[in-house]
């Protein structure tokens, strides 16, 4: 559309349902695989990135109820594998925060370049750079990377050189499931980053300095 045309004088009212972001929905899916536990998402916006992110955990092992509408329920009591579907991978540039919950669930992930804008405008660097500062190596390959823990996760001080709202919620998601403390500085402070982190604490995870 070129042009909106818009003719005031006249008084407004009604209500207006405001769904949830899709951006804060996302990386809450993404947090489901660090439980075995049945987690419950409430306001999930109805959209096609959510359909995909639903099918991208089944294909991981995940249980999932009420798709297509705003209350979702997730539960994954053992994952079948590390490896989310590269076709679904390369329709949705969310699909990049499984990483930190398959690592911390079985210790590696096989992730297929992501969709989205990536490699045009954005990369992944931020997150492998998240993920090795927390003890994992990186492979990577035209069919895209590999990454590995196979001892776990070790708490660490990362200075993110990008200030990435998914390269923050990689380090969180990575970061909960990891021995020890660890800081994140040059994080992300959206509102969809200090969600995540609510939810996290909801989880058990204990998290200081959410939104400065």
């Amino acid at each position: 559309m070129a042009d909106l045309l818009i003719r005031g004088g006249r008084q407004l009212n009604g209500r207006v349902h405001v769904d949830g972001n899709k951006n804060a929905a996302l990386p809450l899916m993404a947090a489901c695989l660090l439980t075995d536990q049945p987690c419950e998402l409430t306001n999930v916006p109805r959209i096609r990135d959510v359909g995909v992110m639903i099918r991208l955990l089944r294909s991981l092992g995940a249980t999932v109820d009420g798709e297509g509408t705003s209350t979702i329920r997730v539960q994954c009591a053992d994952i079948s594998s590390a490896e989310p579907d590269p076709t679904l991978v390369g329709k949705l540039r969310g699909s990049v925060l499984l990483l930190g919950p398959l690592l911390g669930r079985t210790g590696k992930a096989r992730l297929a370049p992501p969709g989205g804008d990536f490699p045009a405008r954005r990369t992944i660097n931020t997150h492998l750079q998240a993920l090795i500062a927390l003890g994992a190596t990186v492979t990577a390959s035209d069919a895209g990377h590999f990454v590995s823990a196979p001892s776990g996760l070790t708490g660490a001080s990362i200075y993110l050189f990008e200030a990435s709202v998914t390269g923050t919620e990689t380090a969180l998601l990575a970061a909960a499931c990891a021995t020890g403390p660890s800081e994140i500085r040059h994080a992300a402070c959206e509102p969809h980053v200090i969600e995540l982190c609510q939810m996290l604490g909801a989880m058990g995870a204990e998290i200081t300095g959410i939104g400065p």
